[in-house]
C-alpha cells in the first residue's frame, strides 16, 4: 500500500490503510530502512499531499530521525524541502518541528508521586542533533524565502520557561543566536527575545541576595570540612585554607546560576559576532552595536534593578574606544532631550556616571569630555530654575538634574586621581574650572538628594583638593527631617517621599562567577583614596579567598522607603582589594557551543 493509495482510500471514507499507515510511522522501533522507504513514498507524491492528508502529514514530520544514519538525514531533509516548495500550507509545521528541536528531550521523572521531569542532560548527540536542526531550517529558507517572517513567532512561543534547567535555557539561547548568524534579519528580534528573558532571571536575584546565599554556602562548607577534620583554631586566617566550593565555578543560587550560563553564551556571541580569524570586524562590529543599542533602549534602560544583562553593552563597548564613546553620546542624547520620559533621562544619567566611573578601557580624555557636557548643563538647569517657582528641592520636578548631579558626583570620585596625576597643577585648574560650588550650593540642594555614600566620599575628596566645602549643607539637610505620615493600615510611619536614585549605579560589581572572567579585566573595582577624612567602619566578613574581587563602595546604603530621604548613615562598609587574575575566557561561541 503506497502513500497516495492510503490517501485516496481515506478520502473516499476507507480509514482502515490509512490508520496502519500512521500506526506504521508512529513506531518508535521503526527501523532506518523503513524511515528511507516511506520518505520516498512521501516525495513522490508530494503535489497531491494537500490539507486532507495533515494528520498523515503531522505524524511524518514526528518521525524519529535525528542523530540517525546519514541516509536518513539526507532522505529526511529532501522530504522537507519537497513539501515546502509543493505545500507551502504545511510551512509552519515544518518549522515547528525543526524548532521543538532546539532543546535537549524531555526526560520523565516521578518520584514520590511528584512529576520531576526536565531536560535530558546526559544526551551527548545533542551537537549533531542540533547541526541537523540548523541544516534543515537553513534548507527550508532556501526554498522558501519568506521563511523569517514565520519564524519569529515560533522561536518566541517555544522559548522555555525561565524556571528550567541551566541545560535547557543553554541550549535553546545558543540555537536561537546560531538563527541570528544565517538569518541576519532576525537578528535584533532575538537578541530582544533573549534579553527580555534574560531580565526576568536578573531582576529576580538581586545582586545582594546572590552574595549572600554564595557566602552561606562557603561558611556551610567551611564548617563542614573542619567539624569533619576537627579544626577549630580561631587564630588561623582563615583566607589560608585551601577550601573553594565544590564545582567552584557554578554558582549555588539557582537563578544566579542559569544568568551565568546565558551570559556566558550571549557574551561568547557577541565575541564571536565581532571578530575575524582573532581580529575585530569593524563593520560586523557596528552592525551589532546597532542592534543591542536598540534592545538597550527598548527592554534594559528601563528595567528597574536590573544587575548583570546590561554587562553585555560594557563588554561590546570595550572591543573598541569609538563604540563606548557612542554610546556615551547615545546616554547623553537621552538625558538633555526633554522629549523622553524623565524616568528613561534619569536612567540615562544613571548608566553614564557608571560606565564613566566603572569601564577602565575609558581614557581620561574621554572621561573629562563627558564631564565637560555634563556639568555645563546643570549650570545652565540652574540658570533656568534659580529665579523660578520651582527653585527648591523636589525630585519630581527635578530628576534628571538630581540623577545628572550624582552621575557627575560619582564620576569624580572613581576618576579623580586618573585627572590629578601627571601634571597636578593643571589637574587642579580644571577641577576648579568646573565650578562645583556653585551646584553643590544652589536652592535645588542635589546633596539632600544624592545617595549618602556618593555625597560623604564626594565631600571628603572635594575638601581634601579645597575645591568644595560640603559638610555645613550635609549637617543642614540632616536636621531637616522630611514629614511622615502614618500608613493607611496602621503600623509604623513611612516617609512620604522616596528616593528614586536608590539604584542608579547599574554597572555595580558583577558576581555572576563564569561570565565575570571576562568582565574582570574592563571592571574598575573601588579604591578608597587615603586621607579622605571619611568616617568608615570596615566590615570584615569570614570568606576564604576567591578570584572574585569585592567592591563594596555602595554596600549598605541604599535608602529603604520607610527611612527618611537625605540622611547620612554613621558608617558604610568599605572593603578593599586588589584586581583579581583572570582566568580563561569561555569557549567559542561557535567553536564549541555545548560544554557542559
Amino acid at each position: 500500500m503506497t502513500v497516495f493509495a492510503a490517501g485516496w482510500l481515506f478520502f473516499k471514507g476507507d480509514t482502515s490503510d490509512y490508520e496502519l499507515l500512521k500506526h506504521q510511522l508512529a513506531d518508535p522501533d521503526i527501523k532506518d530502512a523503513q524511515i528511507i522507504n516511506w520518505l520516498q513514498e512521501f516525495r513522490n507524491c508530494v503535489t497531491q499531499l494537500s490539507k486532507d492528508h495533515e494528520q498523515l502529514i503531522y505524524v511524518a514530520l514526528r518521525l524519529p530521525w535525528l542523530g540517525r544514519s546519514p541516509a536518513v538525514v539526507e532522505e529526511y531533509l529532501s522530504f522537507l524541502s519537497n513539501l515546502v516548495s509543493a505545500q507551502t500550507v504545511y510551512l509552519r509545521a515544518c518549522l515547528k518541528m525543526v524548532v521543538s528541536n532546539f532543546k535537549p528531550k524531555r526526560v520523565k521523572i516521578c518520584e514520590g508521586g511528584v512529576d520531576i521531569s526536565d531536560s535530558d542532560d546526559d544526551d551527548e548527540n545533542l551537537p549533531r542533533s542540533f547541526d541537523q536542526c540548523h541544516q534543515a531550517l537553513q534548507l527550508i529558507g532556501r526554498y522558501v524565502p519568506s521563511t523569517s517572517c514565520f519564524l519569529m513567532p515560533i522561536l518566541i512561543e517555544n522559548f522555555p520557561f525561565v524556571q528550567k534547567s541551566s541545560r535547557t535555557l543553554e541550549c535553546y539561547v545558543h540555537n536561537l543566536l546560531r538563527v541570528a548568524v544565517y538569518i541576519p534579519s532576525l537578528r535584533r528580534d532575538v537578541l530582544e527575545l533573549i534579553i527580555s528573558r534574560m531580565l526576568k532571571l536578573d531582576v529576580s536575584a538581586p545582586r545582594g541576595e546572590i552574595e549572600d546565599v554564595e557566602e552561606n554556602a562557603v561558611q556551610q562548607e567551611l564548617k563542614g570540612e573542619q567539624e569533619e577534620e576537627g579544626l577549630f583554631d580561631m587564630d588561623e586566617d582563615v583566607c589560608s585554607v585551601n577550601s573553594s566550593p565544590a564545582g567552584t565555578n557554578v554558582m549555588v543560587h539557582p537563578v544566579a546560576e542559569r544568568l551565568d550560563t546565558l551570559m556566558v553564551v550571549l557574551l561568547a556571541f557577541i565575541k564571536d559576532m565581532c571578530h575575524v580569524n582573532g581580529c575585530l570586524d569593524v563593520e560586523r562590529t557596528k552592525d551589532l552595536y546597532k542592534d543591542l543599542v536598540c534592545v538597550f533602549d527598548k527592554l534594559i534602560l528601563p528595567t528597574h534593578a536590573s544587575c548583570h544583562v546590561q554587562y553585555a553593552l560594557f563588554y561590546l563597548c570595550s572591543f573598541r574606544l569609538a563604540l563606548a564613546e557612542a554610546f556615551l553620546e547615545h546616554l547623553w542624547r537621552l538625558l538633555q532631550s526633554p522629549s523622553h520620559p524623565a524616568v528613561l533621562r534619569q536612567s540615562a544619567a544613571g548608566y553614564m556616571g557608571s560606565f564613566l566611573a566603572r569601564a577602565n578601557f575609558l581614557p581620561v580624555v574621554t572621561v573629562r569630555a563627558c564631564l565637560d557636557l555634563l556639568v555645563p548643563w546643570l549650570h545652565l538647569y540652574i540658570d533656568s530654575q534659580d529665579s523660578g517657582s520651582r527653585a527648591y528641592c523636589d525630585i519630581t520636578l527635578h530628576g534628571p538634574f538630581y540623577n545628572a548631579c550624582q552621575a557627575v558626583f560619582y564620576t569624580l570620585i572613581f576618576r579623580h586621581r586618573s585627572i590629578l596625576e601627571g601634571n597636578m597643577k593643571k589637574g587642579l585648574a580644571y577641577l576648579q574650572s568646573l565650578n562645583l560650588e556653585r551646584i553643590v550650593m544652589c536652592q535645588l540642594n542635589p546633596l539632600k538628594v544624592c545617595l549618602p555614600a556618593v555625597t560623604n566620599m564626594f565631600a571628603a575628596i572635594t575638601r581634601k583638593y579645597q575645591l568644595v566645602f560640603c559638610y555645613t549643607i550635609i549637617e543642614r539637610n540632616n536636621r531637616h527631617v522630611l514629614p511622615v505620615v502614618r500608613s493607611s493600615v496602621g503600623g509604623d510611619c513611612v516617609s512620604t517621599n522616596t528616593n528614586p536614585l536608590d539604584s542608579f549605579f547599574p554597572f555595580d560589581p558583577y558576581v555572576l562567577k563564569r561570565s565575570s572572567k571576562l568582565i574582570e579585566p574592563l571592571y574598575q573595582v573601588w579604591e578608597e583614596p587615603a586621607d579622605t577624612g571619611v568616617d568608615t567602619v570596615t566590615t570584615k566578613r569570614v570568606r576564604p579567598c576567591s578570584d572574585a574581587d569585592e567592591d563594596d563602595f555602595l554596600r549598605g546604603e541604599t535608602p529603604e522607603t520607610k527611612g527618611v530621604m537625605g540622611m547620612t548613615p554613621g558608617s558604610y562598609e568599605s572593603h578593599l582589594h586588589s584586581p583579581s587574575s583572570v582566568g580563561s575566557p569561555p569557549i567559542s561561541f561557535l567553536q564549541r557551543p555545548y560544554h557542559h
